[in-house]
Protein backbone atom coordinates (compact mmCIF):
# COMPACT_ATOMS: atom_id res chain seq x y z
CA UNK A 1 0.00 0.00 0.00
CA UNK A 2 1.25 3.47 -0.85
CA UNK A 3 -0.74 6.27 0.98
CA UNK A 4 0.32 9.90 2.06
CA UNK A 5 -0.87 13.26 2.54
CA UNK A 6 -1.03 16.35 0.26
CA UNK A 7 -2.23 19.91 0.63
CA UNK A 8 -3.59 22.02 -1.67
CA UNK A 9 -2.84 25.58 -1.58
CA UNK A 10 -3.13 28.74 -3.48
CA UNK A 11 -4.68 32.52 -3.16
CA UNK A 12 -8.55 33.04 -2.54
CA UNK A 13 -10.93 32.14 -5.81
CA UNK A 14 -8.51 30.13 -7.76
CA UNK A 15 -10.31 26.90 -7.34
CA UNK A 16 -8.69 24.80 -5.00
CA UNK A 17 -11.92 23.10 -3.51
CA UNK A 18 -13.31 22.65 -7.21
CA UNK A 19 -9.92 20.84 -7.74
CA UNK A 20 -10.88 18.64 -4.51
CA UNK A 21 -13.74 17.13 -5.76
CA UNK A 22 -12.45 16.94 -9.36
CA UNK A 23 -9.68 14.66 -8.18
CA UNK A 24 -11.61 12.79 -5.24
CA UNK A 25 -15.04 12.24 -8.01
CA UNK A 26 -17.47 13.79 -5.50
CA UNK A 27 -18.47 16.84 -3.90
CA UNK A 28 -16.44 17.03 -0.57
CA UNK A 29 -15.77 20.69 -0.36
CA UNK A 30 -18.67 23.37 -0.90
CA UNK A 31 -17.65 25.56 -3.86
CA UNK A 32 -18.54 29.36 -5.14
CA UNK A 33 -17.31 32.21 -7.05
CA UNK A 34 -17.29 34.27 -3.53
CA UNK A 35 -13.22 34.62 -1.83
CA UNK A 36 -12.62 32.88 1.30
CA UNK A 37 -15.51 30.49 0.94
CA UNK A 38 -13.50 27.29 2.58
CA UNK A 39 -12.96 27.92 6.16
CA UNK A 40 -12.00 24.89 7.35
CA UNK A 41 -9.52 22.27 6.37
CA UNK A 42 -11.35 19.99 4.38
CA UNK A 43 -9.95 15.97 3.57
CA UNK A 44 -10.86 14.66 0.08
CA UNK A 45 -9.88 10.57 0.13
CA UNK A 46 -8.79 9.02 -3.52
CA UNK A 47 -9.10 5.40 -3.50
CA UNK A 48 -7.08 3.14 -5.55
CA UNK A 49 -6.14 -0.86 -5.81
CA UNK A 50 -2.90 -0.42 -3.50
CA UNK A 51 -3.32 3.73 -3.06
CA UNK A 52 -4.50 5.97 -1.02
CA UNK A 53 -3.97 9.49 -1.50
CA UNK A 54 -5.62 12.39 1.38
CA UNK A 55 -5.80 15.92 -0.37
CA UNK A 56 -6.70 18.80 2.37
CA UNK A 57 -8.55 21.56 0.97
CA UNK A 58 -7.56 24.47 2.71
CA UNK A 59 -8.68 28.49 2.76
CA UNK A 60 -7.16 30.90 0.49
CA UNK A 61 -3.93 32.47 1.94
CA UNK A 62 -4.65 36.29 1.61
CA UNK A 63 -3.95 39.66 4.17
CA UNK A 64 -5.93 39.22 6.96
CA UNK A 65 -8.54 41.95 7.72
CA UNK A 66 -10.16 40.53 10.17
CA UNK A 67 -9.63 38.14 12.99
CA UNK A 68 -11.28 35.42 11.37
CA UNK A 69 -8.93 36.03 8.13
CA UNK A 70 -5.90 35.73 10.70
CA UNK A 71 -7.02 31.86 11.86
CA UNK A 72 -7.93 31.20 7.71
CA UNK A 73 -4.44 31.83 7.09
CA UNK A 74 -3.37 30.53 10.04
CA UNK A 75 -5.26 26.85 8.87
CA UNK A 76 -3.94 27.31 5.59
CA UNK A 77 -0.48 27.36 6.36
CA UNK A 78 -0.97 24.85 8.98
CA UNK A 79 -2.15 22.44 6.22
CA UNK A 80 1.29 22.64 4.56
CA UNK A 81 3.15 20.92 7.97
CA UNK A 82 4.06 17.32 7.41
CA UNK A 83 2.30 16.58 4.14
CA UNK A 84 3.71 14.34 1.41
CA UNK A 85 3.17 16.98 -1.74
CA UNK A 86 1.71 20.21 -1.82
CA UNK A 87 -0.36 21.48 -5.19
CA UNK A 88 -0.27 25.59 -5.79
CA UNK A 89 -3.15 27.07 -8.02
CA UNK A 90 -2.56 29.74 -9.62
CA UNK A 91 -4.99 31.66 -11.87
CA UNK A 92 -4.75 30.94 -15.89
CA UNK A 93 -6.30 34.12 -16.35
CA UNK A 94 -4.36 36.91 -14.34
CA UNK A 95 -0.94 37.21 -13.41
CA UNK A 96 1.23 35.83 -10.97
CA UNK A 97 0.57 38.52 -7.98
CA UNK A 98 1.88 38.88 -4.81
CA UNK A 99 -0.58 36.54 -2.99
CA UNK A 100 0.59 33.98 -5.29
CA UNK A 101 3.76 34.53 -4.07
CA UNK A 102 2.98 34.19 -0.34
CA UNK A 103 1.58 30.74 -1.22
CA UNK A 104 4.84 29.41 -3.33
CA UNK A 105 7.49 30.93 -0.67
CA UNK A 106 4.97 29.26 2.07
CA UNK A 107 5.05 25.80 -0.04
CA UNK A 108 8.66 25.76 -1.07
CA UNK A 109 9.22 26.43 2.77
CA UNK A 110 7.02 23.77 4.14
CA UNK A 111 8.64 21.30 2.06
CA UNK A 112 11.96 22.44 2.36
CA UNK A 113 11.72 21.53 6.09
CA UNK A 114 10.12 17.90 5.29
CA UNK A 115 12.83 14.79 5.87
CA UNK A 116 12.75 14.74 1.44
CA UNK A 117 12.49 17.88 -0.10
CA UNK A 118 10.42 17.61 -2.99
CA UNK A 119 6.91 16.75 -4.05
CA UNK A 120 5.87 20.77 -5.37
CA UNK A 121 3.07 20.46 -8.34
CA UNK A 122 2.19 24.02 -9.59
CA UNK A 123 -1.64 23.39 -11.04
CA UNK A 124 -2.32 26.58 -13.41
CA UNK A 125 -5.69 26.53 -13.69
CA UNK A 126 -9.02 27.55 -15.29
CA UNK A 127 -7.68 26.66 -18.83
CA UNK A 128 -10.94 26.91 -19.92
CA UNK A 129 -10.91 30.46 -19.30
CA UNK A 130 -7.63 31.82 -20.59
CA UNK A 131 -6.40 31.73 -24.31
CA UNK A 132 -3.27 29.14 -24.96
CA UNK A 133 -0.70 32.17 -24.97
CA UNK A 134 -2.02 33.38 -21.27
CA UNK A 135 -1.62 29.55 -20.16
CA UNK A 136 2.04 29.56 -21.39
CA UNK A 137 2.84 32.74 -20.28
CA UNK A 138 1.13 31.64 -16.61
CA UNK A 139 3.05 28.30 -16.72
CA UNK A 140 6.70 30.73 -17.89
CA UNK A 141 5.79 33.44 -14.99
CA UNK A 142 4.54 30.71 -12.08
CA UNK A 143 8.36 28.87 -12.84
CA UNK A 144 10.41 31.56 -12.73
CA UNK A 145 8.62 32.88 -9.35
CA UNK A 146 9.37 29.33 -8.37
CA UNK A 147 13.32 29.48 -8.99
CA UNK A 148 13.17 33.19 -7.47
CA UNK A 149 11.75 32.36 -4.34
CA UNK A 150 13.88 29.19 -3.72
CA UNK A 151 16.80 31.05 -1.66
CA UNK A 152 18.15 28.30 0.49
CA UNK A 153 19.33 25.42 -0.44
CA UNK A 154 16.98 22.82 0.42
CA UNK A 155 14.31 25.04 -0.90
CA UNK A 156 16.62 25.09 -4.51
CA UNK A 157 16.21 21.23 -4.64
CA UNK A 158 12.45 21.30 -3.95
CA UNK A 159 11.96 24.04 -6.57
CA UNK A 160 14.09 21.93 -9.13
CA UNK A 161 11.78 18.89 -9.06
CA UNK A 162 8.61 21.02 -9.17
CA UNK A 163 6.11 19.81 -11.44
CA UNK A 164 3.99 21.65 -13.82
CA UNK A 165 0.20 21.20 -14.84
CA UNK A 166 -2.35 23.39 -16.95
CA UNK A 167 -5.65 22.29 -15.41
CA UNK A 168 -9.05 23.27 -15.65
CA UNK A 169 -10.88 21.81 -11.94
CA UNK A 170 -13.93 23.00 -14.00
CA UNK A 171 -14.11 20.55 -17.03
CA UNK A 172 -11.35 17.74 -15.76
CA UNK A 173 -9.12 18.77 -18.25
CA UNK A 174 -5.22 18.30 -16.99
CA UNK A 175 -6.92 16.44 -13.43
CA UNK A 176 -5.87 13.41 -14.33
CA UNK A 177 -2.15 14.26 -15.33
CA UNK A 178 -2.00 15.80 -12.10
CA UNK A 179 -3.53 13.11 -10.34
CA UNK A 180 -1.39 10.22 -11.38
CA UNK A 181 1.97 13.21 -10.49
CA UNK A 182 0.57 12.82 -7.28
CA UNK A 183 0.56 8.87 -6.94
CA UNK A 184 3.68 8.45 -8.44
CA UNK A 185 5.27 10.55 -5.31
CA UNK A 186 3.54 8.34 -2.57
CA UNK A 187 5.76 6.31 -0.70
CA UNK A 188 4.95 3.32 1.46
CA UNK A 189 2.39 3.76 4.26
CA UNK A 190 -1.14 2.51 6.04
CA UNK A 191 -4.30 3.13 4.62
CA UNK A 192 -5.81 6.16 6.93
CA UNK A 193 -9.02 5.96 5.96
CA UNK A 194 -11.79 3.28 5.36
CA UNK A 195 -12.23 2.63 1.99
CA UNK A 196 -15.78 3.76 2.03
CA UNK A 197 -15.19 7.15 3.42
CA UNK A 198 -14.46 10.04 1.39
CA UNK A 199 -14.11 12.78 3.48
CA UNK A 200 -13.81 13.30 7.01
CA UNK A 201 -15.60 16.11 7.47
CA UNK A 202 -18.37 15.53 10.25
CA UNK A 203 -22.10 15.32 9.12
CA UNK A 204 -23.44 17.97 10.76
CA UNK A 205 -20.38 20.74 10.06
CA UNK A 206 -20.69 19.23 6.21
CA UNK A 207 -24.66 20.19 6.43
CA UNK A 208 -23.68 23.40 7.86
CA UNK A 209 -21.46 24.10 5.06
CA UNK A 210 -24.08 23.10 2.39
CA UNK A 211 -26.53 25.79 4.11
CA UNK A 212 -23.52 28.20 3.57
CA UNK A 213 -22.84 27.07 0.14
CA UNK A 214 -26.84 27.55 -1.06
CA UNK A 215 -26.62 31.54 0.58
CA UNK A 216 -23.55 32.10 -1.12
CA UNK A 217 -25.53 31.72 -4.57
CA UNK A 218 -28.11 34.09 -2.92
CA UNK A 219 -26.02 36.38 -1.12
CA UNK A 220 -24.81 39.70 -2.44
CA UNK A 221 -21.69 42.40 -1.40
CA UNK A 222 -20.34 42.34 1.45
CA UNK A 223 -22.88 39.20 3.08
CA UNK A 224 -20.89 36.42 2.08
CA UNK A 225 -18.64 37.24 4.62
CA UNK A 226 -20.77 38.26 7.66
CA UNK A 227 -22.30 34.64 7.21
CA UNK A 228 -21.57 31.59 9.45
CA UNK A 229 -23.46 28.54 10.01
CA UNK A 230 -23.56 26.01 12.73
CA UNK A 231 -25.63 22.97 13.04
CA UNK A 232 -27.20 23.30 16.52
CA UNK A 233 -29.20 20.36 17.11
CA UNK A 234 -28.74 16.59 15.34
CA UNK A 235 -31.62 14.38 16.48
CA UNK A 236 -32.24 12.40 12.87
CA UNK A 237 -34.01 12.90 10.77
CA UNK A 238 -34.28 16.24 12.71
CA UNK A 239 -31.80 18.93 12.18
CA UNK A 240 -31.64 22.62 13.38
CA UNK A 241 -29.12 24.38 11.88
CA UNK A 242 -28.32 28.32 12.97
CA UNK A 243 -26.95 30.88 10.56
CA UNK A 244 -25.01 34.15 12.17
CA UNK A 245 -25.45 37.22 10.86
CA UNK A 246 -23.25 40.53 12.05
CA UNK A 247 -26.31 43.35 11.88
CA UNK A 248 -30.22 43.39 11.87
CA UNK A 249 -30.11 44.63 8.56
CA UNK A 250 -28.57 41.42 6.76
CA UNK A 251 -30.67 38.88 8.73
CA UNK A 252 -33.65 40.68 6.63
CA UNK A 253 -31.52 39.95 3.08
CA UNK A 254 -30.60 36.20 4.18
CA UNK A 255 -34.65 35.55 4.83
CA UNK A 256 -35.47 37.52 2.11
CA UNK A 257 -39.37 38.99 1.01
CA UNK A 258 -41.49 36.36 2.81
CA UNK A 259 -38.98 33.84 3.82
CA UNK A 260 -37.90 33.38 -0.08
CA UNK A 261 -34.23 33.19 0.30
CA UNK A 262 -34.63 31.18 3.46
CA UNK A 263 -37.33 28.50 2.05
CA UNK A 264 -35.07 28.13 -1.23
CA UNK A 265 -31.87 27.55 0.63
CA UNK A 266 -33.95 24.40 3.07
CA UNK A 267 -34.93 23.39 -0.24
CA UNK A 268 -31.35 22.93 -1.99
CA UNK A 269 -30.18 21.69 0.71
CA UNK A 270 -32.79 19.20 1.75
CA UNK A 271 -32.32 18.02 -2.16
CA UNK A 272 -28.34 16.64 -1.22
CA UNK A 273 -29.68 15.32 1.96
CA UNK A 274 -30.76 11.46 2.54
CA UNK A 275 -34.40 11.25 2.22
CA UNK A 276 -36.59 11.90 5.13
CA UNK A 277 -33.98 15.29 6.66
CA UNK A 278 -36.37 17.15 8.32
CA UNK A 279 -33.85 20.85 8.22
CA UNK A 280 -35.19 23.64 10.69
CA UNK A 281 -33.17 27.06 9.57
CA UNK A 282 -32.72 29.87 11.90
CA UNK A 283 -31.43 33.34 11.57
CA UNK A 284 -29.54 35.46 14.57
CA UNK A 285 -27.56 38.11 15.02
CA UNK A 286 -24.17 37.74 16.25
CA UNK A 287 -22.33 41.59 16.14
CA UNK A 288 -18.94 41.59 14.64
CA UNK A 289 -18.43 38.56 15.27
CA UNK A 290 -15.56 37.92 12.32
CA UNK A 291 -13.37 40.26 14.85
CA UNK A 292 -14.46 38.69 18.14
CA UNK A 293 -11.96 35.83 19.15
CA UNK A 294 -14.59 34.26 21.45
CA UNK A 295 -17.27 34.18 18.94
CA UNK A 296 -14.80 32.46 16.62
CA UNK A 297 -13.95 29.79 19.05
CA UNK A 298 -18.03 29.69 19.46
CA UNK A 299 -18.57 29.19 16.27
CA UNK A 300 -15.92 26.12 15.65
CA UNK A 301 -13.28 28.45 13.56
Amino acid sequence: MRSGFVAISGRPNVGKSTLLNAIVGTKVSITSSRPNTTRFSVRGVLHRPGVQAVFVDSPGLHKPRSALGGRLNNTALGTMRDVDAVIVLVDATAPVGPGDRMVLSSALGALARSESPGGLLVAVNKIDRARSHQVLERLTQVAGAVDELAESDSAALVASRAEYFPVSAATGAGVDALTESVVGLLEDGPAFYPEEMVSDLPEPVAVAELVREELLKRAREELPHSIACVVSEWEWPRIRCEIFVERESQKGIVIGRRGEILKAVGTAVRAQLPAGAFLELFVRVEPHWQQREEALDRLGY
